[in-house]
């Protein structure tokens, strides 16, 4: 099994310096997970929030890689129907190379609606607008030369993208999807998977199931590495500190589910927790004392699963995870 880390900045917006201090510091904590074995750093990309969510996650990616040299780095993802496809072909190119070939590609459709509003973009667009984008995209980085597109949204004539990225034919491919269409699309268009870390183990295996049907109908064999799950780390050592842990989870995921539904409450993303947030706190993250959490990781690995991006929001979880829990599965 491999472990990476998942998430973002955590600033404080309303603090004088509140956002230098949280860069750094997310800074030094890749750094130290770097040191302390993690296999990779994902980072996520959000927009208009006011609560200090990465917005520019190629650029910090970029600056990490002059820190590091071993960690591979993502994204989790960029999300395709707000950017220009070339520029960001030019981009990940760019980080491509700076990392030494350590670079992994994480896209998605979105699916928060107000940052859709906010780009001036109709939600309902995404689909054919990531399509196309990674159209564009894979065209990019796969032509001898120049090249020409013509689509709906967007037309280029007789253009070269440079650099050339470092990884052949590109980069890999990660796609975050949850959905039954999303993941046999997933499956047969060549990408890894992203399985989001809100939803409970059961929600989770039964979509990797999903995933591995497609990936046989398509004619690809199943790897351990090809599927990343998230999940949320809360490491407890009594009673207490669980229910502690549990509270602070359930706040979490109350935000994050009004972030994936429409203004009028009706439409959801797939992001969407169970309905009812302790279970989706108990059930969907790798909660309790190290020796717990080896179990339940067990459990997932007898699955298939063989690949974890870990999210911790408590001081120094990463590091207890990477002393207590890494070595039983090296």
């Amino acid at each position: 099994m491999k472990f990476g880390m998942f998430g973002g900045v955590r600033t404080n917006p309303g603090v004088d310096d509140g956002y230098h201090k949280g860069y750094n510091a997310y800074i030094d904590a890749v750094v130290e997970g770097e040191r302390l074995g993690y296999y990779s750093n994902f980072i996520v990309e959000h927009h208009f929030t006011g609560a200090g969510q990465v917005s520019a996650s190629l650029n910090l990616l970029s600056y990490l890689a002059a820190k590091t040299s071993r960690i591979r780095l993502g994204t989790a993802v960029v999300v395709l129907p707000w950017h220009n496809p070339v520029l960001i072909a030019e981009q990940v190119a760019t980080l491509d190379l700076l990392s030494g070939g350590r670079f992994d590609f994480g896209v998605g459709k979105g699916y928060r609606h107000n940052e859709f509003e906010g780009f001036g973009i109709p939600i309902e667009e995404a689909t054919e607008r990531f399509e196309e984008a990674m159209t564009v995209i894979r065209k990019a980085w796969t032509s001898q030369g120049r090249f020409s597109h013509h689509g709906k949204r967007w037309q280029f004539d007789n253009i070269v993208v440079e650099p050339a990225t470092t990884q052949k034919p590109h980069p890999p491919l990660w796609l975050a999807a949850g959905r039954t269409e999303s993941l046999q699309y997933a499956a047969r268009e060549g990408y890894s998977l992203f399985l989001d870390q809100f939803q409970t183990f059961e929600v989770i295996l039964a979509r990797l199931e999903i995933f591995r049907q497609a990936l046989t109908a398509a004619g690809r064999t199943y790897g351990a590495m090809d599927v990343a799950v998230a999940r949320g780390l809360f490491i407890t050592r009594n009673e207490a500190e669980r229910e502690a842990a549990i509270a602070t989870r359930m706040k979490s995921q109350e935000v994050m589910n009004a972030f994936a539904f429409d203004v009028n409450q009706k439409t959801k993303s797939s992001m969407v927790s169970d309905s009812d947030l302790r279970t989706a706190a108990v059930e969907g993250l790798l909660l309790g004392t190290p020796e717990e959490i080896v179990e339940q990781l067990k459990t997932l690995e007898a699955r298939g699963v063989g690949y974890v991006l870990l999210s911790s929001p408590a001081p120094g979880g990463l590091r207890i995870f990477a002393e207590e829990v890494m070595p039983a599965f090296t």
